[in-house]
């Protein structure tokens, strides 16, 4: 499919709910960050921004970037809203066609599956190649399927960490994994429901 259906897609998606006034981060970027000299981050396919504001409250300069204009337009907006607008610059970026430009001591990628055409692993290899030394890239997919989940697929494999790690083909002498494992927890869905998932956590850092 192509990135205009992509980008009409996500803006639909985004326009059909209500702006989230206080979004919360993921569990795994706080329990892997929490501690962290903050510096500079990246946050690939930003959403409603929980995961920006949150690092940004902790002392982080953020770049959000999303496929979709109105996700980036209402974190710009909701980051102002919070006293956070100096610390988060949001663009929108079609990943499947270029990667921000710039160093990141941190980068992060949440959830970031598509049934539309994305190169993930090429995505993934740049989002490591844009660390400085002992930046790290935080790289969590889904593992299972949620009962509110837009794929409902019960033939849908879910790549392992280790295998997510080689499709990247990094050179170790630079860079290593420091975690790769599947953790559950139990998920709250957008109609208050609850669930228990699996996440699949890959954590990379370049070590020169």
């Amino acid at each position: 499919m192509s990135t205009a259906n992509a980008v009409e897609f996500w803006d639909g998606v985004y326009a059909a709910r209500p702006a989230a006034g206080d979004p919360q981060p993921n569990a795994r970027l706080t329990e892997t960050v929490t501690g962290l000299a903050p510096g500079d981050a990246l946050d690939l396919g930003c959403g409603d921004g929980g995961d920006a504001l949150w690092l940004a409250r902790q002392g982080w300069r953020v770049t959000a970037a999303d496929i979709s204009a109105v996700a980036a337009e209402r974190l710009a907006a909701l980051a102002r809203s919070h006293g956070l607008g100096d610390q988060i610059t949001t663009v929108r970026a079609d990943l499947h066609r270029s990667f921000p430009p710039s160093e990141f001591d941190l980068i992060c990628a949440h959830y970031l599956h598509t049934h539309f055409d994305l190169d993930r692993a090429t995505v993934l290899r740049s989002a490591a190649h844009a660390l400085r030394p002992d930046g790290r890239l935080l790289v969590v997919d889904h593992g299972s399927a949620s009962p509110w989940s837009w794929n409902q697929d019960p033939d849908t494999r879910y790549p392992s960490p280790q295998e997510v790690a080689a499709g990247m083909n990094l050179a170790p002498e630079t860079w290593t994994v420091e975690r790769a494992d599947a953790p559950r927890r139990i998920a709250t869905g957008p109609d208050g429901r609850t669930a228990e998932v699996t996440d699949h956590v890959l954590l990379i850092r370049r070590t020169r």
